[in-house]
């Protein structure tokens, strides 16, 4: 027998075999790979589907709601409607503040002063009535040249009458908000059927206001503002917010 052939051979054999088990190892290894891949695809899907499910829900839970007409025809009115409006305000510089937006709306839409009101509330130092009641010329100047806000000097002198307004009621015990909720029986009245511009309430409350040196806050403007706090709850029947807030 030719051992030196066969020792040959039996190198080569066990070369190819060698070679076979690792092309098998790397096979398998690919393969795993593989299947990793589609496991980690499977659940990105399956995470993807279940999110885009989640804001499909709730698209048309959005979709679905019924609120009043005035708020569906833009994004920020919608906002504003659903988290904001007639939600009962029993903070007395926020009704302060809300009150003083309310007489800039004079005249104008209220989306108008939506727009402009983070504008309003830095020119108006965060709408701080003590702030608010010492400025003078040079601020009214700035207001007046300032184009993120309305630009009406009679409005802006209003504010620091109302601002210094604010503060002498405080002086004579006398807060904004007990004031208004008082005038309300301390609890929101819901008004049947059709919505007003103005009632008989928020005309006593203007004549009271203006008694107390306010201005811009004529019974229309009052009554916005009313609707605005919470001091009435005239979220139409039907709108969604009207049994929440």
């Amino acid at each position: 027998m030719d051992f030196a052939g066969w020792n040959g051979a039996a190198t080569n054999g066990v070369r190819l075999a060698y070679f076979l088990a690792a092309m098998a190892l790397s096979a398998l290894a690919v393969l795993g790979e593989w299947r990793t891949a589609r496991a980690e695809d499977r659940s990105f899907a399956d995470g993807y589907s279940a999110a885009s499910s989640q804001e499909r829900g709730q698209m048309s839970r959005t979709a679905a709601l019924h609120r009043c007409s005035w708020a569906e025809s833009d994004p920020q009115m919608q906002e504003y409607h659903d988290i904001e409006w007639g939600v009962p305000g029993r903070d007395g510089r926020e009704l302060w503040e809300a009150l003083v937006l309310d007489g800039f709306q004079a005249g104008l839409s209220w989306i108008t002063i939506l727009r402009k009101r983070e504008a309003f509330r830095e020119e108006f130092r965060g709408f701080d009535p003590k702030v608010v009641a010492k400025f003078g010329e040079k601020e009214i100047a700035r207001a007046m040249a300032n184009p993120g806000i309305v630009r009406s000097r009679t409005k802006i002198e209003a504010t620091i009458s109302n601002a210094r307004a604010y503060l002498k009621m405080a002086e004579n015990g006398e807060d904004l908000s007990t004031f208004a909720w008082s005038l309300v029986g301390d609890s929101p009245a819901r008004i049947r059927g059709d919505v007003p511009s103005k009632t008989a309430l928020s005309e006593s409350i203007s004549i009271a206001l203006k008694k107390r040196g306010y201005k811009f806050v004529g019974p229309t403007t009052v009554y916005a503002w009313m609707q605005a706090k919470g001091l009435v709850n005239d979220h139409v029947a039907g709108c969604f917010r009207r049994d929440e807030v």
